[in-house]
């Protein structure tokens, strides 16, 4: 986790919120961590008993100095959060917690028994989701997207994946690597896959979704479009998978193909679009997949991303070092990730 928004900061990037929220904000530090990035936009100035409970939207986390993973719960306004690793029978990393298998409503009576916390500046926010078996992608799948490159929409789903290696935080840096002068952007809605999946048909897809974060797929476009055509390379650098800042639970969604999403570059709005506009369902996306392979507890899938990727703007536009990129989807939250030099 090392770096985080150093042309914001002015000296050693760091994860750390308070420390962000130092130059990003004139207000308080709850202000800036509701409004930037866990919130959804409620006044902060609360009397304690006023404060909203915690809910079914999942991070995990440092606590200061200390090394030790943690899994907690916030507010929707996101004042406050709880510790489920800490007392409630829970794992302390969120894919062995969600091979645990537990109901929402045990999640919620868990929640009533730990402890609430107001929000502070000791908390380091890690991905939602650090070890995921599989990241798939999905390309071409809004009409938006397709119709900037001046592309037919596909008649079957064109999938793809990203590593591991590539995944960070909602609050740390993407790296500019040397070896590409292209880089890009582009936000997607991203799913959490609840529990073993296989042969699922479309009828029953969403029972396998425990809910959803924020994905921005990082892209060198230039090494996109070499060795044959091969995604992998260009897709998977470090860093080039910020997720977060929360697992909202599928319960706290409503419809998840009416999401507004976008994302800003240096506060210059890029994309604007909404699920609505995806060419392939989130439950025909999971019966596709599971026709091929088993889908497992943690596995992601990232939905698409709707028009205004750099590469097709006219002329093409390019991250650049000390560029912020905002990304942020109706419900769920917001990201923001600085460019910085390797």
């Amino acid at each position: 986790m090392a770096k985080c928004l150093t042309k914001l900061l002015g000296k050693r990037p760091s994860s750390r919120l308070s420390e962000l929220y130092i130059t990003v904000q004139p207000h308080t530090f709850r202000r800036f961590l509701m409004r930037n990035v866990l919130g959804v936009g409620v006044t902060p100035d609360k009397k304690p008993e006023e404060l909203k409970k915690p809910t079914l939207r999942f991070i995990q986390f440092l606590r200061g100095n200390d090394e030790r993973k943690r899994l907690g719960v916030v507010s929707e306004d996101g004042n406050t959060f709880a510790e489920l690793s800490g007392g409630a029978c829970v794992s302390n990393d969120f894919l062995a917690f969600l091979k645990q298998g537990f109901s929402s409503q045990e999640l919620l009576h868990k929640i009533d028994r730990v402890q609430c916390e107001r929000m502070n500046d000791r908390l380091i926010l890690l991905p939602p989701i650090i070890n995921p078996g599989k990241i798939i992608c999905v390309g071409l799948n809004y009409k938006g997207h397709c119709d900037e490159q001046n592309k037919q929409p596909p008649t079957d789903p064109v999938f793809f994946s990203k590593f591991g290696n590539a995944l960070v935080g909602p609050l740390d840096c993407v790296v500019a690597h040397s070896v590409t002068k292209r880089l890009d952007w582009e936000v997607e809605l991203a799913v959490v896959i609840s529990r073993k999946c296989r042969h699922v048909q479309c009828k029953d897809a969403m029972n396998y979704v425990f809910g959803y974060t924020i994905a921005q797929d990082i892209s060198a476009r230039d090494w996109q479009k070499r060795n044959g055509g091969q995604f992998f390379i260009g897709k998977s650098m470090d860093t080039f998978c910020p997720i977060g800042p929360a697992v909202v639970h599928s319960s706290m969604i409503g419809d998840p193909h009416n999401l507004y999403l976008k994302c800003t570059i240096n506060g210059e709005e890029k994309q604007s679009g909404n699920t609505r506009e995806m060419i392939f369902r989130i439950d025909e996306l999971i019966s596709r997949l599971s026709s091929f392979l088993t889908l497992l507890p943690g596995d992601l899938i990232l939905t698409g991303t709707p028009k205004g990727v750099g590469m097709y703007h006219k002329p093409p536009q390019y991250l650049k070092v000390g560029d912020v990129i905002q990304s942020e989807i109706q419900c769920v939250g917001k990201m923001i990730n600085q460019v910085i030099a390797p």
